[in-house]
């Protein structure tokens, strides 16, 4: 994907929520895409540690790029499934990074698992989850 066309999309997602949790694409492809994420204090549950809500709102961001990007012309998509696996905190001040693949793409549904990592490359979640395509 080009850059006018990461810009484009980041664009579409900035006014709703992605946007205010601060989640940036940093590529998008329909196989792949990436994002990074700056943990900030008001995205933290206790002092200093990520919320699991907005890991999960992350991914589930990641996941809906990947629908869209694999939709036929018309089509939508709402999350109608998703299950989170956590391994280590996601810390304040830190920007945590987020992979999404596909793991089946058909006409109905689409499952896609994206992993989410520190800035050493920790895992800190996997989450699995299933996007339902609306027809048009």
């Amino acid at each position: 994907m080009s850059s006018v066309q990461l810009e484009a999309l980041q664009a579409r997602i900035q006014p709703f929520f992605p946007g205010l949790l601060g989640i940036r694409l940093t590529g998008a492809e329909p196989d792949r895409v990436t994002a990074e994420l700056t943990v900030r204090d008001e995205l933290c549950t206790v002092p200093g540690v990520l919320h699991g809500g907005a890991i999960m709102a992350f991914a589930d961001t990641l996941g809906a790029v990947g629908t869209v990007l694999n939709l036929p012309e018309g089509a939508g998509t709402t999350t109608i499934e998703s299950k989170t696996n956590f391994f280590a905190p996601g810390v304040a001040g830190t920007t945590i990074t987020g992979e999404c693949i596909p793991l089946h793409r058909g006409r109905r549904t689409q499952t896609w698992q994206t992993s989410i990592r520190n800035p050493e490359g920790r895992l800190i979640a996997i989450v699995t989850q299933t996007q339902m395509v609306l027809s048009p």
